[in-house]
């Protein structure tokens, strides 16, 4: 629930913006392309908190976790500043993407914004990593719907003008989300230390003493996942990109289906989560046979669960997208009406990847909850850019299939990614089992 309520964020931006019409939500969708890209490389660094809390945890060593948590947090707010700048350079590249002007010139305003909420966020995910790796997951995802609350509120204040606010569209809609994000921090600050368990863990920093022992094993693990996370998001971001080459409608919808399949993947994002702590745990007992009896019941659940969201994508490809535009609005009908087909094209092939993709996301976690990055990385990136991208571009740019095409590649990359990381797992605890064993 945590997860889904980074995603809720975008999911209220694209449904108050799409009822302004297919420009403004292709303008979100192509500067939140940037963005996502910035975010994979954060969250994915974060992420290398958790297991070492869990291990430390499992083993009944406090200092070890608080440890984590602060150079953690320092690392995160660096990341964030400096996402936040590279962001800011990148923007001139819009011009030269073959994007519709119109688009380039709603999203570079919204993109200032966003791209700013990437510090808090970051940080706050120092805080959400550090929770979960004491097995409490509850109090990011408080954060997370306070978030939510106060996004959404804004968003209709703002985007549209009401109550008296000024009209501010797209740009309104992003105000919302880095106030969202801001409120996040703070409210997860106050709520862990006021919880007397949490307390000592989060007071009393020390920022003077920072040892390069334990910064280094966090971008020994972070590093690595971080890529691991921008490769995936990377592909995605190519495929909105490839859509605006082929015109703002298949960009919209693009950019709806790319929304629905992102809150469904947070389900297997969060059960991935779950692996990494309780494989951090096992690893941390030394019980490898209990590591891998937990992990591989993990991914059952995920992929019981990913076929319900496959059936639901099937019977509601028609109707979701209704949601995000107006169809009342009689001067965009006809583009309204392109994209709510084109997005039920979409979400046929989406159906079938989200097993794919909540596999390769819930194993990818529990290799990291055995601190094995290396490998995964390179998996990673055969599976995305040298097995999806050019089935993407091919398919997407030089046939008929278009945008149904591009999504094809998308499949084809999630399926190479799970198959590989799934026999990584499987090899590395059958070792670990037998090296216990002798």
């Amino acid at each position: 629930m945590g997860l889904i309520g980074h995603t809720l964020v975008q999911l209220a931006d694209n449904i108050m913006v799409g009822q302004l019409g297919t420009a403004e939500l292709a303008a979100v969708s192509l500067g939140n392309s940037f963005v996502f890209i910035g975010m994979s490389l954060g969250i994915g660094f974060s992420t290398a908190i958790t297991p070492l809390v869990a291990e430390a945890d499992g083993a009944g060593n406090k200092q070890d976790a608080k440890s984590a948590l602060k150079h953690g947090m320092v690392l995160c707010t660096l990341i964030g500043l400096s996402l936040f700048g590279i962001i800011m350079l990148s923007k001139p590249l819009m011009y030269h993407m073959e994007q519709p002007s119109e688009v380039v010139a709603l999203a570079l305003p919204y993109i200032d914004l966003v791209a700013l909420s990437l510090v808090p966020l970051v940080i706050f995910q120092a805080f959400k990593q550090f929770s979960e790796g004491l097995s409490q997951t509850k109090y990011p995802m408080y954060a997370t719907v306070i978030a939510n609350v106060v996004n959404i509120t804004l968003n209709y204040l703002l985007i549209f003008g009401s109550f008296g606010f000024p009209k501010l569209g797209i740009v309104g809609a992003a105000i919302g989300t880095l106030f969202s994000r801001i409120i996040m921090v703070i409210f997860i600050w106050f709520l862990l230390r006021n919880k007397k368990k949490f307390n000592d863990y989060v007071t009393g920093f020390d920022f003077r003493k920072i040892e390069r022992k334990v910064m280094r094993k966090i971008i020994n693990l972070g590093f690595p996942s971080a890529l691991q996370m921008f490769f995936e998001v990377a592909i995605f971001s190519a495929a909105i990109w490839l859509s605006g080459v082929l015109g703002k409608n298949p960009q919209a919808a693009n950019q709806i289906a790319l929304n629905l399949a992102s809150m469904t993947f947070m389900v297997g994002m969060g059960l991935g989560v779950a692996a990494m702590i309780r494989v951090g745990n096992q690893k941390g007992l030394g019980n490898f046979k209990d590591l891998r009896r937990i992990a591989f019941s993990i991914f059952l659940l995920t992929f019981i669960l990913e076929i319900v969201f496959a059936v639901v994508f099937l019977a509601g490809r028609h109707w979701f997208p209704t949601l995000y535009l107006d169809q009342g609005d009689l001067s965009n009908l006809v583009d309204n009406s392109e994209v709510i087909m084109l997005t039920a094209q979409l979400l046929l092939v989406a159906a079938v990847f989200q097993i794919s993709d909540g596999i390769q996301v819930v194993v990818l976690g529990a290799l990291r909850g055995l601190q094995d990055v290396k490998i995964p990385t390179w998996i990673t990136f055969v599976a995305y850019w040298a097995i999806g991208f050019p089935i993407c571009y091919y398919l997407g740019l030089h046939t008929e299939l278009k945008s149904m095409g591009i999504w094809i590649g998308l499949l084809a990359g999630l399926t190479a990614s799970a198959i590989m990381l799934y026999i990584r797992f499987n090899y590395l605890t059958k070792k670990l089992i037998a090296n216990e064993s002798t």
